[in-house]
C-alpha cells in the first residue's frame, strides 16, 4: 500500500499536546484551601490573571483600564459644542448682515435691520426664519450657508458615523444618493420585517452604498446593531443636555433634516431602530463634564462608547448569578481596548474552557465542582506545602523491609510469582530468555520472567475525623482543617496506596466524606460537636480492616456538644450534658481495646476541651497537640508518619 501525507488544515493539531492548566488550577487551590468554592476561587483567579503569564492581563486589569476610559471620556466630553458652533455662525452671519446695512440710508435697509432685530433669541427658530431671508451681505450668506451644511454634516454624522467626511463638499448629487440610501435602507427593513430578505439583498445594499458604512457590517443584523447603537446615543446626548439646550438642538436637527428632505426617512427609520432593539438605553442622560466643546457628531460617537464600556464593565465584573466569560463581547473589548486585549481575553476563555474539557471542573446542575482529578491534584498541592515546612529527615515512611508486594524498589529483583503486581524488569527478563535459547529472535517463556523486588510494608487503616461545626469558621481554622485532610488523603494515595484511608466530617452528626467532596466542602451551620457519632463510624471502618494497623486522628476546636441516640436522632446539649460525655469516653474506650490509639489536634484553648483531651489521652494513651491553623498541616501529616515509622 502506498500512503500520502501533506500538511493537516482541517481544525486544531489532533498531536498537540494538551492546554497545560496545571498552573491555572495550582492557582484556584490557594483560594480553595483557603475556604472558597470552587466557583469563587475561578472568578479570582480569571479576576488576577493567569499565574506564570505576568505578560496577561487579568479581568481586574482590564476593567481598570475600561474605568480609565470612562473617567476620560466623561472628563474631556461638552455635548453642546454643535449648538455652540452654531450660535457663533448664526451671530456672525447677523454682525455681517448689518454690517452692510448700516451705511445704506433707505428704508429697506432699515426694514431689514428690523427684521433682524426681532429674531428670537433660540438659534433654532432663528435659522428657520432666517431660511427665506435675502440677505444683502455676500459674506454673511456664505457664512449662514456654511451654517447650514454645517448643521447637515453634523446631523447625519450623528445618525451614520463617517458621513461627515463624505459630505464635505456641498454636492446636490451627495445628499441624493444619502437620500436614496437611506429610503433603500427603510425598503430593506420593511422587508426582513416581513420575513421577505434575503443576504443577496444586504450584498447588493452594501456594493451600492458600503463607503457610507465604514465599520463594514457583513449582514443586516450588525448593521441594525451598529446604526442603533448610534441612534440611541444621540437620544442620549439631547437628554444629557439642559432643557433649553435640548429643545434649541432639537429643533436645529428637525429643520435640518426638513430642509434636506430627510425628516420622513429619518423617522421611519429611528421607529425600526428602536423596535428592534428597544433593550438599549433610549433617552437615558449621561453625566459628563469636560471644558472642550465636541460637534454632534463626535458627541454622539462618545456617547456610544460610553454606553458600550458601561456594558462590558458589567460583563468584566462577572458578578451576575451565571456569569461566563462568553458573556463578554469580543468586538467591545477590541473597540475600547484593542487586540491585545482580545488576546488576553481569550486566554482567559481558554483556561475556562479547558479546566472543563480536562476533567478539573464540571457543571452539575448550574454549579460549578471539582473533580476528582482536580481534587488529586490540590491535595498535591496541599502536601507539598506541608512538607516545605519540614525537615527532610523527618519524612521516613517505611516500616519494614523484607520483599514483598508493595512499597519502594530494594534493587533487587525475583523470578515472577502468579499474583505479583511489581513492575517487570525488561533487561533482566531478557536477558534470561537469551541465556535459555540464543539466538535471535528472542523467544520468552514464563519462567524468564522477573519482577523488581519492593519493600514490604505493613497496610494501615488511617481514620481523620474533621470537626465541621460553625465555631471552626468562627475562629478562622476552618481552611486549614480541609487543607490537612486534602494533604493527608494525597499523602496516603500517593506513599501508602495499601492503606485505608477513611475522612469523617462531624457536627451535629457524623458522616463520611469522599475524597472529591474535600475541596468543595463547607462547614456545617449547625449547634453540635458530635464526636461520638465520628468515633462510632471510624470505629466500624477500623473493624472491616482487623489486620490493618488502625490509625485515629481527631481535628476539633471543641469538647462533644452532642451525642446519636438510639434512634438515630442526634441530641445537642450546651455545656455538655454528662451523657454525651459518658457516650464519647465510652468510644474511646472501644478504640483503646481495638489498640487505636488516638491523637487529638486542639484548635482552641477552652479549659472544658483540655479537660476532655486529658482524660481521652489517659484512657487511651494517645497524645494531644495544642496546634496553630497555620501549622495544623505539618502536624497531622508528622504524626501520621511518625505513627508509620513505629508501627
Amino acid at each position: 500500500m502506498s500512503y500520502f501525507y501533506r500538511e493537516y488544515h482541517d481544525g486544531p493539531d489532533p498531536l498537540a499536546p494538551p492546554y497545560d492548566v496545571r498552573s491555572a488550577l495550582d492557582g484556584m487551590g490557594d483560594a480553595v484551601l483557603s475556604g472558597s468554592t470552587p466557583l469563587d476561587a475561578l472568578r479570582d483567579l480569571l479576576r488576577r490573571g493567569l499565574p506564570g503569564a505576568p505578560d496577561r492581563r487579568g479581568l481586574d486589569d482590564l476593567l481598570r483600564q475600561v474605568r480609565r476610559r470612562r473617567r476620560e471620556l466623561r472628563d474631556n466630553t461638552r455635548l453642546d459644542g454643535t449648538l455652540e458652533r452654531a450660535r457663533a455662525l448664526l451671530d456672525k452671519a447677523i454682525g455681517q448682515e448689518r454690517a452692510e446695512l448700516f451705511p445704506d440710508p433707505y428704508d429697506d435697509a432699515r426694514f431689514r435691520e428690523s427684521a433682524l432685530d426681532a429674531l428670537p433669541s433660540d438659534a433654532a427658530r432663528a435659522v428657520q426664519e432666517l431660511a427665506g431671508y435675502d440677505w444683502r451681505s455676500a459674506a454673511a450668506r456664505q457664512t449662514f450657508e456654511e451654517l447650514r451644511d454645517l448643521l447637515r454634516r453634523e446631523v447625519l454624522d450623528s445618525r451614520f458615523r463617517g458621513m461627515r467626511d463624505a459630505l464635505a463638499n456641498p454636492d446636490p448629487a451627495a445628499m441624493e444618493r444619502v437620500r436614496q440610501m437611506m429610503s433603500d435602507l427603510n425598503d430593506m427593513l420593511d422587508r426582513d420585517a416581513r420575513g421577505e430578505h434575503t443576504q443577496e439583498d444586504f450584498d447588493q445594499f452594501i456594493q451600492k452604498y458600503g463607503d457610507m458604512f465604514p465599520e463594514n457590517p457583513r449582514n443586516l443584523d450588525e448593521l441594525v446593531d451598529q446604526l442603533a447603537r448610534r441612534a440611541a446615543a444621540a437620544q442620549r446626548l439631547l437628554a444629557s443636555l439642559t432643557p433649553e439646550q435640548r429643545e434649541e438642538l432639537a429643533g436645529l436637527i428637525n429643520h435640518t433634516l426638513e430642509q434636506a428632505g430627510l425628516a420622513e426617512q429619518m423617522r421611519r427609520l429611528g421607529d425600526a431602530l428602536s423596535a428592534r432593539r428597544p433593550d438599549l438605553a433610549w433617552g437615558a442622560p449621561e453625566r459628563v463634564s469636560g471644558e472642550q466643546p465636541m460637534g454632534m457628531g463626535d458627541a454622539v460617537t462618545a456617547l456610544q462608547e460610553l454606553a458600550d464600556l458601561g456594558d462590558l464593565e458589567t460583563a468584566l465584573r462577572q458578578d451576575y448569578p451565571g456569569a461566563r466569560l462568553d458573556d463578554i463581547d469580543e468586538a467591545a473589548v477590541r473597540r475600547a481596548l484593542g487586540r491585545s486585549a482580545v488576546d488576553d481575553l481569550e486566554a482567559l476563555r481558554q483556561v475556562e474552557r479547558e479546566l472543563e474539557a480536562q476533567g478539573y471542573l464540571r457543571r452539575n446542575r448550574g454549579k460549578l465542582e471539582l473533580t476528582p482529578k482536580a481534587v488529586r491534584r490540590l491535595g498535591e498541592t496541599a502536601l507539598r506545602r506541608v512538607f516545605a515546612s519540614l525537615d527532610s529527615g523527618r519524612r521516613g515512611d517505611h516500616d519494614q523491609r523484607d520483599a514483598g508486594t508493595a512499597g519502594e524498589p530494594t534493587g533487587s529483583t525475583r523470578l515472577w510469582r502468579f499474583g505479583d503486581e511489581q513492575p517487570i524488569d525488561v533487561v533482566r527478563t531478557v536477558v534470561n530468555g537469551v541465556q535459555r535459547g540464543g539466538g535471535a529472535p528472542v523467544r520468552l517463556s514464563v519462567d524468564d520472567f522477573e519482577v523488581v523486588e519492593t519493600e514490604r510494608r505493613s497496610a494501615a487503616a488511617v481514620c481523620l475525623l474533621v470537626d465541621l461545626s460553625y465555631s471552626m469558621a468562627l475562629r478562622g481554622t476552618w481552611a486549614a482543617a480541609k487543607q490537612t485532610a486534602l494533604a493527608l488523603q494525597a499523602l496516603v494515595a500517593s506513599k501508602f496506596p495499601q492503606d485505608a484511608v477513611q475522612i469523617i466530617g462531624f457536627s451535629n452528626y457524623a458522616r463520611v466524606l469522599r475524597p472529591d467532596e474535600l475541596a468543595g466542602l463547607e462547614w456545617d451551620m449547625v449547634q453540635g460537636t458530635n464526636l461520638h457519632h465520628a468515633l462510632l463510624i471510624a470505629g466500624r471502618h477500623l473493624d472491616r480492616h482487623p489486620d490493618f494497623e488502625p490509625v485515629v486522628l481527631v481535628v476539633t476546636d471543641g469538647e462533644p456538644t452532642a451525642h446519636l441516640m438510639r434512634d438515630g436522632v442526634p441530641r445537642f446539649e450546651w455545656p455538655p450534658s454528662q451523657e454525651t460525655l459518658t457516650l464519647t469516653l465510652a468510644e474511646v474506650d472501644k478504640m483503646t481495646r481495638r489498640r487505636a490509639t488516638i491523637n487529638v489536634f486542639m484548635l482552641a484553648a477552652d479549659d472544658r476541651l483540655r479537660e476532655f483531651v486529658d482524660e481521652v489521652a489517659r484512657r487511651n494513651g494517645g497524645r494531644v497537640f495544642s496546634a496553630s491553623a497555620d501549622r495544623l498541616g505539618e502536624y497531622v501529616v508528622s504524626d501520621f508518619l511518625r505513627a508509620r515509622r513505629t508501627r
